[in-house]
């Protein structure tokens, strides 16, 4: 009898310990349920399902500020509220690798809207305003300009410059 005990708390106790050190290989972000301007990860699989048996903490970048996020049932609330758009750089590393996405996060009226944008955009609008700028020399000072719009605008949002390397390298990463 004794034995039994012993072997289903054994068992009990494995079970739990696996549901925590879970993987999280993909994630998606959403506004929170209670729309609080706050963002909510859910902790996915490779084909954007939910999760579900994802539990415990786990250790997440966001813009640049490391986060211990509590994840019940697959998803955790950030703990920070966004005041206005912005960029959100979300970023965990397990053993399975680096995974991240970079978001902008369109606020109106009080409601989030997170749109992930892909980081090999960021090397590609430069690079082609500088192919065109290049190509039609009677455009250089309305490339310059539309460039300096574009860090500006990367700039105020809170995609500052490191933020914007790491996710390019991260994305190149990805792509190698």
């Amino acid at each position: 009898m004794k034995t039994l005990y012993a072997c289903l708390l054994f068992v009990l106790i494995s079970a739990t310990g696996f549901g925590q050190t879970a993987a999280i290989n993909n994630f998606i972000v959403k506004e929170s349920l209670l729309k609080n301007s706050k963002l909510a990860i859910i902790a996915a699989d490779s084909l954007e399902r939910p999760q579900e048996t994802i539990n415990g903490s786990y250790t997440f970048s966001i813009s640049g500020f490391t986060q211990q996020l509590k994840f019940n049932d697959g998803v955790a609330i950030l703990p920070m509220q966004l005041d206005k758009s912005a960029f959100v750089y979300i970023k965990h590393q397990n053993d399975s690798g680096t995974h991240s996405k970079l978001l902008y996060v369109y606020k109106k009226e009080g409601n989030l809207n997170p749109f992930t944008i892909n980081s090999l955009w960021l090397v590609l609008i430069p690079l082609l305003l500088v192919f065109i700028a290049f190509a039609f020399r009677k455009l250089i000072i309305f490339v310059v300009i539309i460039l300096l719009v574009f860090i500006y605008f990367n700039h105020s949002n809170g995609l500052n410059l490191s933020t914007f390397f790491e996710t390019i390298f991260d994305s190149l990463k990805k792509v190698f």
